[in-house]
């Protein structure tokens, strides 16, 4: 019952995220062969300033397939779309709920901790079958171009998108508890990712630590080793909202 009304609250957010996320990922496969036909037209090019530079870095990586999608997919597009549909999955709950009137949900012998428990849980559980669906979806779609990608590759990078998206569904999941509307926590969930974005641009040494970098699975492209310290810092800093959910909806008065 609970995770039904779970799923009937969230199921257009995610299956419009999905309809979303599964066209960005194979309008980047697809448009492969036109990406390599205008190289030619990049290494003649001999522009100089950080533009130029850029330019020549996109080109670069974009004559290997796997760092074509890394470049354009988990470190680009992904990383926009994935951060709004974290935030968004995460808006609503009990209390816009409650300040709608409808306190069905609230009346059952549950208690809130459970509530609140079920609604994580199947959000974050809509969030994993996003990533993983858009992700294999590149596999699949790889050969229409005469490329291949690994699976392997396409679960990793899946499960960094999921981990540091958490975050931000948490965030937003956190303040749905103190905000009666959805739009709030929407808004300052991405201010917050904005930030965060603006100050990984400033700060070049905060890259590394950045919860983007995570989510783009940085390390394991450069490297092939799992970035566990930044997974583990963002289910870390996760539980910790969810936490502090559970005590704003305890102290609630409905």
């Amino acid at each position: 019952m609970l995770w039904y009304k779970s799923w009937l609250d969230t199921r257009w957010r995610f299956l419009v995220a999905l309809g979303l996320l599964m066209m960005s990922a194979a309008g980047i496969v697809l448009t492969y062969p036109r990406v390599l036909a205008l190289l030619p037209l990049v290494a003649a090019n001999d522009s100089g300033g950080a533009l130029g530079q850029r330019i020549r870095e996109a080109a670069a990586l974009a004559r290997d397939f796997r760092s074509y999608i890394w470049s354009q997919w988990f470190h680009g597009n992904a990383r926009q779309e994935w951060t709004i549909v974290a935030a968004l999955l995460g808006t609503g709950g009990l209390v816009a709920q409650g300040s709608r009137g409808a306190l069905f949900t609230l009346s059952m012998p549950v208690s809130r901790n459970r509530l609140l428990a079920v609604r994580a849980a199947a959000g974050l559980g809509e969030m994993l079958v996003l990533a993983l669906t858009a992700g294999l979806l590149l596999p699949l779609l790889a050969p229409a171009v005469g490329e291949r990608y690994a699976l392997g590759d396409a679960i990793v990078h899946a499960l960094c998108l999921f981990a540091a998206g958490a975050v931000f569904f948490s965030l937003a999941f956190l303040l749905s508890t103190s905000f009666e509307d959805p739009w709030r926590p929407l808004l300052i969930a991405l201010s917050v990712a904005a930030v965060i974005a603006m100050c990984e641009m400033v700060f070049r040494g905060l890259q590394p630590y950045s919860v983007f970098t995570v989510m783009s699975g940085d390390m394991y492209f450069r490297t092939g080793r799992l970035p566990w310290p930044g997974i583990t810092a963002s289910l870390a800093v996760s539980a910790a909202m969810f936490y502090v959910a559970t005590i704003n909806l305890a102290r609630r008065d409905f």
